[in-house]
């Protein structure tokens, strides 16, 4: 899956999370990535976040960081 890919749909998720005080949403968006996403996803993301890939939420930062 593109790269591009990846950032849009953890983007999602962390809109979905971003009404929650920080430290849930972080929280919540690495369980619904653990839960939800293909291993080899997971790994293409936390591969984007080491490479520093533009455009992704803070909050999908912290939750790869906690996966």
């Amino acid at each position: 899956m593109p790269v591009a890919d990846q950032v849009r749909m953890a983007n999602d998720i962390a809109r979905q999370f971003a009404h929650l005080e920080r430290d849930k949403a972080v929280s919540e968006i690495a369980l619904h990535i653990a839960s939800f996403w293909e291993p080899r996803m997971t790994a293409q993301l936390r591969q984007a976040v080491a490479e520093g890939a533009e455009g992704l939420d803070p909050l999908v930062i912290e939750a790869v960081a906690r996966l």
